[in-house]
């Protein structure tokens, strides 16, 4: 039942930056492990960044020292700093984790939702 809107995406040159976020709203009683996803045309969908519950992060290679995912828990959100953009960046950006909606019911992952574009051009 948690509902995950992201925004943020955009048209920017190559060298640009971008601030994406990530709002989860519903039911919710603990945010834990979040990340931020993209998919590229003609790709699957990989993960870019990852964040703990501590706040300990991983990024793929691709976007080491570029990107920074931080995330805010009392506001339910996740955020995706995204500086030197490339135009092997250009995606649909989404973000995922896992959710418990009470303190007796199970960890799960929200539904998908709608992502973000952001398309990197001169």
């Amino acid at each position: 039942q948690v509902q995950l809107v992201e925004s943020g995406g955009g048209l920017v040159q190559p060298g640009g930056s971008l601030r994406l976020s990530c709002a989860a709203s519903g039911r919710i009683f603990m945010m834990n492990s979040m990340g931020w996803y993209r998919q590229a045309p003609g790709k699957e969908r990989e993960l870019v960044a990852s964040i703990s519950n501590g706040g300990n992060t991983n990024y793929a290679d691709s976007v080491k020292g570029r990107f920074t995912i931080s995330r805010d828990n009392p506001k339910n959100t996740v955020y995706l700093q995204m500086n030197s953009l490339k135009p092997e960046d250009t995606a649909v950006y989404y973000c995922n984790g896992d959710f418990r909606s009470s303190v007796y019911s199970i960890i799960s992952r929200a539904y998908w939702g709608q992502g973000t574009q952001v398309t990197v051009s001169s």
